[in-house]
């Protein structure tokens, strides 16, 4: 053929700088695009061979890629289907440039969101490379053997015009397209840019990937020192890029427990701490999905890293950012989920919109609870074991997925302060019997923190109840969503009011102290002690209880935590900031309390009073400052 030169019928204005600015919105994506686009020409030369459709031998199909600094190129080359001259003036110059102009015609009549979902619909990849080049060049030769199928050149220089010529030194099929970089874009011919992007978007194409050499180290064949070790020399060999057979293109039966830790390893190669449970997911109906999802073991110090699971098409790296994709619960997972159903488009917000991806989303739930549920009932002592690490994970998806907490309910735990464990409906039938208030409705009483509620915890465990341990930095959510879902039923901390409210303890001892002296007692207390925080209540307890303990109202004091964690509760409904009151609960079996009487030095009594009031403060960590050195100082008199 003759050089043929040709300016493509473009009704609308020039459309490179409306790929350059509006394509995809990280221009680093067109060399995944390219090296895709490599695969997919050497796949299907690979089922042509399968089909007998190929006379060649298939020969290395390892795809190149190399940077030539002294020309500004970057090369990606392959040894695939290749394309003649008239598929390249039909895919490049007539199909791909009309996609273009319709895509330039819808985009400019469209919201930001709209454009981004129209982005989707057209075969533009290739295109994405004008991003950063200022000349692009296809040299391409088809497999096909006999009449037009010399080699040829395709180049043009970002505008509508273009050169397609045959050429006579490319004598091997396949295509390589050479990019011009532009000055703007000088980045992309750094070596390290190159590894660092085909590691991200190409590290598990199905086709071997190659960028440069590196050097390792191989034993010498029989040579060994004079320990008997073997003798290694450093030797150079290509570098390849991908693992070409990935884990999750397996069938789970095919894997064993170390590959999946060792495929763990190669995702995070930085990460010290080895996964809690794996999860492959395998489904081809009624859409096609592989993946391991990994639950990773999450530090005390809530340090969860998003942007973990890996979303591939085809084993082509689409995003990290899965929000949206996969329910908000589970991005605290690690891991790698792959489908041909996914777009291939870097918009997240289309890919948020897409039916397949939200049907995948569901998929995805379910197949998470199942895999829990089984090991729940097939390895209960090992998920009890593990439960203080993965209980962020289902508790947040409790909390946020109703779908996931219909599934989880059967397998969530609870664990109490004595260590053990407790599924809801196991946790009701152990308390049903003593913890329920004047209403008959169920109360469960927890802690937050096992030091500073010890005293707490240790009275009610002697009237027989049972406490929970609620640590975790999202229990004080699960707990309004519990309290939303079981029926008649409450949580309070054991420190709170509520505790004296049970009706199924021990019959309450009567009081030793008439109304009388109950009136002179709080008179004596409420000259020693805050009135505006503290308000005096009696109560006839054991004595053996304490003389005075402070408990706070519950509702109260979760509206102060949530106005502490910024969410203005109080404010919101008109009530101010929320001043920190308690209830100070003195008891009128205490023998201290008859003491406090009896004794005539109105200085001892009030020394004794504010003994005990600073006692109750302190085992609440309310003693502080001034007040704290005082308690000390008079702690001391006392002894002597």
């Amino acid at each position: 053929m003759t050089v043929q030169k040709g300016s493509i019928d473009i009704k609308t204005e020039n459309i490179f700088p409306i790929i350059k600015k509006f394509l995809y919105s990280d221009h680093e994506i067109f060399l995944r695009e390219l090296v895709s686009n490599a695969v997919d020409a050497t796949q299907k030369l690979k089922t042509l061979a399968s089909a007998g459709k190929l006379k060649d031998e298939l020969g290395d199909l390892t795809i190149h890629v190399e940077v030539d600094k002294k020309n500004n190129t970057l090369i990606v080359r392959d040894r695939g289907i290749g394309m003649t001259a008239d598929e390249v003036d039909k895919y490049i110059n007539q199909i791909a440039f009309s996609s273009a102009e319709e895509f330039v015609k819808k985009f400019k009549t469209k919201t930001e969101a709209e454009q981004n979902a129209i982005i989707g619909h057209f075969g533009l990849g290739f295109y994405s490379s004008f991003m950063v080049s200022e000349k692009v060049e296809i040299r391409t030769k088809t497999y096909k053997k006999g009449g037009k199928t010399k080699a040829v050149r395709w180049e043009c220089d970002g505008s509508p015009e273009y050169v397609l010529e045959e050429i006579d030194d490319k004598t091997d099929r396949g295509t390589e397209v050479i990019l011009h970089i532009d000055d703007e874009n000088k980045d992309f011919l750094e070596d390290y840019r190159i590894k660092e992007l085909l590691n991200k978007y190409c590290k598990f194409l199905p086709v071997p990937i190659q960028f440069g050499t590196e050097k390792v180290q191989e034993p010498v064949e029989g040579e060994k020192d004079k320990d008997g070790n073997q003798i290694t020399r450093e030797v150079e060999k290509p570098y390849i890029v991908n693992n070409t057979h990935p884990l999750w293109r397996k069938k789970p039966s095919e894997a064993t427990d170390e590959d999946y830790k060792n495929f763990y390893r190669e995702l995070y190669p930085y990460s010290m701490e080895e996964p809690l449970f794996h999860i492959h997911l395998n489904v081809d109906y009624p859409f096609n999905l592989t993946g391991i999802l990994y639950f990773p073991k999450v530090k005390k110090d809530y340090e969860l890293q998003r942007n973990k699971i890996q979303l591939y098409s085809n084993q082509v790296f689409v995003t990290d950012s899965v929000e949206g994709i996969v329910p908000d619960f589970l991005t605290l997972m690690h891991g790698v989920i792959d489908s041909p159903d996914i777009p291939l488009n870097v918009s997240r917000s289309y890919l948020q919109s897409d039916r397949s991806v939200k049907k995948i989303s569901g998929y995805i739930t379910r197949k998470v609870a199942d895999k829990l549920a089984e090991i729940f009932k097939k390895e209960r002592e090992t998920f009890e074991k593990k439960w203080d690490d993965i209980k962020i994970f289902i508790e947040y998806g409790m909390i946020s997925d109703e779908k996931f907490y219909e599934k989880a309910v059967k397998f969530a735990l609870l664990k109490n302060t004595g260590g053990n464990y407790f599924t809801l409906d196991e946790y009701q039938k152990h308390v049903e019997k003593t913890q329920k208030d004047k209403e008959n409705k169920l109360v469960y009483l927890y802690a937050n923190n096992l030091d500073e509620q010890h005293a707490y915890i240790e009275t009610a465990k002697e009237r027989g109840y049972d406490v929970l341990l609620m640590d975790g930095v999202l229990d004080s959510h699960f707990i309004n969503t519990l309290e939303q879902k079981l029926s008649d039923t409450s949580f309070a901390r054991v420190d709170s009011n509520t505790i004296d409210k049970l009706i199924n303890k021990e019959e309450e001892a009567p009081s030793k102290l008439d109304d009388k002296e109950k009136e002179k007692l709080k008179e004596a207390f409420e000259r020693n002690i805050d009135k505006e925080k503290f308000n005096v209540l009696f109560e006839n307890l054991s004595e053996t209880d304490m003389p005075v303990v402070i408990m706070q109202n519950e509702f109260m004091r979760r509206m102060r935590d949530m106005e502490a964690l910024g969410g203005g509760s109080g404010g919101m409904m008109g009530l101010g900031s929320l001043p920190e009151t308690y209830e100070m609960v003195v008891n009128t079996n205490n023998p201290l309390l008859d003491k406090v009487l009896k004794e005539k030095s109105k200085k001892k009594q009030d020394q004794l009073i504010k003994q005990m009031y600073d006692l109750a403060r302190l085992s609440k960590n309310l003693l502080k400052g001034k007040e704290l050195t005082d308690f000390v100082k008079r702690s001391i008199d006392i002894i002597e």
